[in-house]
């Protein structure tokens, strides 16, 4: 019993939970070799794309213009197309999470889009490689995956490089790089962020979205920054940030709280332990496998304490739901729809900072809407709670079709084997700790058999049950 709440404690922190098939797989293996399981899985990388790279982006350009004038007209169809296909992008990673395919990349990935928020609503091309950059280097050097993230076309537009040169220094992208991405608050001076953003001067991309260095427009002087002096560029500030342990530890306490509780308090042991994988990650040159397998292994991630702890995101509670039923949508719509509702919108961020988490994923519409969703796709039900408005789409239009389209195809097949045998008195503790981080309590298993019709026939209890369980407040946590 214990070995599958580790289990199913390790599935979810390092993906989107489990089948049942898969949970009873790895109840008769150890930890460490469900762990190097899931690095297997997810050895290869392989880009998620929606536009394709070979269409020249000047031609795409030139055809905006008539007579040497731009077309409004054709310009506002082309940002409509570019939004269209961003939603695309957004549903197929959405997709690839559900899968359970190279779980603990897409996972990691997520972590990385919050880290490296970045946001660009009209520029498909952009936006596909930033998220491929974010996927590919999930798992590697996080110094890898910081050069390459700073050279992304889409984080150079967000953070102004692009305007960005001698004589007139734009300082937001170094700001973010050493508040947001590295060092954090309090671990670098005003004039750290001043002699940097000369240095990354110059810095930006070309009509193709490829990265460029315009060094016609990069200040050649020596900068001093963090008392080291030099000629630098870009390239070089990031290797002086990279050399900094604090970015060790900022990125080791984010990590932290993401994967094993977001709740530290003072003088407990979660400081010593940050400060001693911190120290590993930077001795070992930033190796991110390295740090995550250490975490997935050590004792103290499976404490009961850290069990149930996390408040799912919304992408983690979508994406898990749909794994562990096999649930197929028939229409894109839903799955942007729940993002909106719930405040998590991937491919859009808040703002540089990406999303706080925690308990801020929870308010009183949000977690009604939560508790109904089960229902919503398991028996669907009628939709009551509007999306947030993001700006980015009717929303109402969006809320009138999802009560058309929020069809489904789930896998009860599959799901319900596992569940065929043993006595009816036990299915619904059985169906309680492959769904939830602990058991039921008296209350809330009457809660659940009371929804359930008696002397019905097996599939119908386990599907009626199944729904129940996942409407729970205890489903939301992980």
């Amino acid at each position: 019993m214990k070995e599958q709440g580790n289990k199913q404690h390790l599935f979810w922190r390092a993906g989107f939970g489990a089948s049942p098939h898969q949970l009873r797989e790895a109840e008769h293996q150890s930890t460490r070799k469900v762990v190097r399981a899931l690095f297997n899985d997810s050895r290869d990388f392989a880009p998620l794309t929606v536009a394709d790279d070979d269409q020249p982006a000047k031609k795409e350009l030139r055809g905006l213009f008539k007579e040497g004038k731009l077309d409004r007209a054709t310009l506002k169809d082309r940002i409509r197309e570019n939004r269209e296909s961003i939603r695309d992008l957004n549903v197929r990673w959405m997709q690839q999470m559900a899968s359970g395919r190279g779980a603990l990349r897409e996972k990691m990935a997520l972590f990385w889009h919050s880290h490296f928020a970045c946001r660009n609503q009209n520029n498909v091309r952009m936006v596909q490689q930033y998220l491929n950059v974010i996927r590919e280097h999930a798992l590697g050097h996080f110094g890898d995956l910081l050069m390459a993230i700073s050279k992304s076309p889409a984080m150079l537009q967000f953070l102004n490089n692009q305007q960005n040169r001698k004589n007139a220094p734009n300082e937001n992208f170094a700001r973010e790089v050493m508040e947001l991405f590295t060092l954090g608050r309090a671990n670098y001076t005003e004039h750290d962020i001043k002699e940097a953003a000369r240095a990354f001067t110059g810095w930006g991309f070309n009509p193709q979205g490829e990265f460029v260095f315009r060094r016609n427009l990069h200040d050649e002087g020596e900068k001093t920054v963090f008392g080291k002096t030099g000629a630098f560029q870009g390239e070089d500030i990031i290797r002086l940030l990279l050399e900094r342990k604090e970015t060790a530890t900022f990125v080791t306490s984010k990590l932290y709280r993401f994967l094993v509780t977001d709740e530290i308090a003072e003088n407990s042991p979660d400081h010593q332990r940050i400060a001693h994988l911190a120290d590993q990650f930077y001795r070992s040159n930033y190796d991110m496998a390295g740090l995550l397998e250490t975490i997935f292994t050590s004792d103290w991630f499976y404490d009961p304490k850290y069990a149930g702890a996390r408040i799912k995101s919304p992408v983690e509670l979508l994406a898990g739901m749909q794994h562990s039923l096999g649930i197929q949508f028939e229409q894109k719509q839903p799955v942007l729809y729940v993002q909106r509702t719930l405040g998590q919108v991937l491919l859009y961020p808040p703002n540089v900072a990406g999303w706080p988490g925690g308990r801020n994923w929870i308010d009183s519409s949000s977690l009604l809407f939560r508790m109904k969703l089960p229902e919503l796709i398991l028996k669907a039900g009628e939709v009551t709670v509007r999306p947030k408005d993001d700006g980015d789409v009717n929303t109402e239009l969006l809320a009138r079709k999802v009560n058309r389209l929020f069809a489904s195809q789930v896998d009860w097949t599959a799901f319900e084997k596992p569940f065929q045998n043993g006595t009816d008195d036990h299915l619904v503790d059985e169906l309680a700790r492959y769904f939830l981080p602990y058991p039921l309590t008296d209350p809330q298993r009457n809660l659940v058999v009371s929804k359930v019709k008696k002397d019905t026939a097996r599939s119908e209890q386990i599907r009626n049950l199944t729904t129940a369980i996942l409407s729970l407040p205890e489903y939301q946590l992980c």
